[in-house]
């Protein structure tokens, strides 16, 4: 089957669509040997070789699924930088090739899952799933019933309103807020939003897949029923 080919970047985890095409516009995309010269151009995963700055893409058949406990200082890519030379990817292994699903911050903690099945990173990632992840927030002033209140009524981010969040207080400057959407910073933000900054913040569920007691830096391959859990709707 034959797909767009800034689909097939972002399927494959090497970046967004937006910074795929941003990607074939410079020339540093390649499709059996070529530069890719126009955006539209089509792939088939089963015949064609990718490459970006000359390194294979390679289609994969086995397919895996990752959790890890993700440390601060580590930068959600596939690829290092200057500014970034702490990735996710050096906590896991080298092969087969996977991506993560969806961002953590720089400095947020907690689950996150890697794999290479495309299909299940969307359900996971899309708005409309409306897939919910569980964070645990420490804030640097009090949490009051008002600010719980706008919060969990939708404040106003990039020209429009978050859908609905749950917010669960734990303590004066703590809480657990569900979301259902993964926009930019997005627990970070709704807060800012009401006058409070988060100081920490940790990733604890995705569905109801838990991060439970793996440790800190540490991954571990999800079991079948894990996998069918996070496949269902």
């Amino acid at each position: 089957m034959q797909i767009r080919l800034n689909k097939y970047l972002a399927e494959k985890g090497i970046a967004s669509r937006r910074k795929a095409d941003e990607l074939i516009a410079a020339g540093k995309v390649k499709v059996n040997g070529k530069v890719a010269s126009e955006l539209g151009v089509k792939v088939d995963e089963e015949k064609d070789k990718v490459e970006v700055a000359d390194e294979v893409i390679e289609a994969q058949k086995d397919l895996v699924y990752l959790m890890l406990h993700k440390p601060a200082g580590y930068t959600t890519s596939v690829v290092k930088t200057k500014t970034d030379p702490q990735i996710v990817m050096d906590l896991v292994p080298e092969k087969p090739r996977i991506f993560p699903v969806g961002r953590l911050d720089k400095e947020t903690t907690g689950l996150l899952i890697l794999t290479n099945d495309g299909v299940l990173a969307y359900r996971l990632t899309h708005p409309k799933f409306e897939c919910e992840k569980e964070y645990e927030v420490e804030l640097d002033s009090p949490l009051t019933a008002e600010r719980i209140r706008k919060i969990e009524a939708g404040v106003k981010l990039e020209k429009a309103a978050t859908k609905p969040t749950q917010v669960k207080q734990i303590g004066s400057y703590t809480a657990r807020v569900i979301i259902t959407e993964g926009k930019n910073r997005q627990v970070r933000k709704i807060f800012g939003k009401v006058g409070c900054e988060v100081v920490k913040l940790q990733r604890v569920r995705v569905k109801q897949l838990t991060l439970g007691d793996l440790a800190i830096g540490k991954w571990r391959k999800l079991t079948e029923s894990e996998v069918k859990m996070l496949r269902d709707a």
